[in-house]
């Protein structure tokens, strides 16, 4: 089946092919005739990426080869997903877009067919520099022809439907004092939001954000929201309640358009 980016070749027919990973190609212009179809990225959910780890999420697609080619032989094409969201699917392939890491094509019962799965690989540190990259991406797909000789027949950039939705990872802490508190006294509850800075690669104050307060009681496994706070100019989280029973205090917040979820570890506070 079909390699990665590389263009490395394994021809086994019926089976699957582990592949490589990739840089962008030059580009390309004619018609190959090659269609990649039902494109689905992550599952369809928001890609939430951090300043550090690199992330890979799942991409499914389908290859449609023209006559006279055949799955069996991958060294007569070339084809992928990719996103971007630049002006143009070219712009995108050439520069700032996200790639497949690796994927795995399975022949299907027409031999110009071929069902593939693998994921895309981000690298936050280079493949996001900037707010503007938490957006909805757009869909390209690069596609080659060979001759028999190995030189390029056709190449072509196009676009696909849909879109994948990439977003800053988002974080939150909490603090509940003091601790013990004596039933009907005050508990301050602290923290702070926070979420991926994709140009300065460190976590940074979410301001202005909705965030839920919510109390797990002692011997308890459900969270119920006491009451919401709204994060300052940097970030920091602040409320009072009054203390009733042991229990467990945490900040919670849904997430945005643009950054994801994100659920503080209970702190546990002793009332006595």
């Amino acid at each position: 089946m079909k390699t990665g980016r590389t263009g490395t070749v394994a021809a086994i027919a019926g089976a699957a092919v582990a592949l490589s990973t990739l840089t962008a190609p030059a580009a390309q212009a004619a018609d190959t005739g090659i269609t990649v179809s039902r494109i689905v990225v992550n599952g369809g959910k928001s890609i939430i990426v951090g300043t550090s780890d690199a992330k890979t999420p799942p991409v499914t697609f389908r290859i449609t080869l023209p006559a006279g080619y055949n799955t069996a032989d991958p060294s007569r094409y070339e084809a992928e997903p990719y996103l971007y969201h630049g002006t143009t699917a070219t712009k995108g392939a050439d520069s700032g877009g996200l790639y497949m890491g690796s994927y795995t094509c399975y022949e299907t019962s027409s031999s110009r067919v071929a069902d593939c799965e693998g994921e895309l690989y981000i690298e936050p540190r280079y493949d996001l520099n900037s707010s503007d990259d938490a957006t909805t991406w757009k869909i390209g797909v690069w596609a080659k022809l060979f001759k028999t000789n190995g030189q390029l027949k056709a190449g072509e950039y196009t676009t696909s439907s849909g879109g994948a939705k990439v977003k800053r990872w988002a974080k939150v802490t909490v603090n509940a004092s003091p601790e013990p508190v004596t039933k009907g006294r005050t508990i301050t509850v602290i923290g702070s939001l926070t979420r991926a800075d994709w140009a300065k690669h460190k976590y940074t104050g979410y301001a202005g954000k909705t965030v839920s307060l919510q109390f797990r009681k002692a011997g308890s496994s459900t969270y119920t929201t006491v009451k919401t706070a709204t994060s300052s100019s940097t970030g920091a989280l602040k409320t009072t309640v009054t203390a009733s029973a042991d229990g467990y205090w945490r900040w919670t917040f849904g997430g945005s358009s643009t950054s994801g979820t994100a659920t503080a570890a209970g702190d546990y506070v002793d009332v006595r």
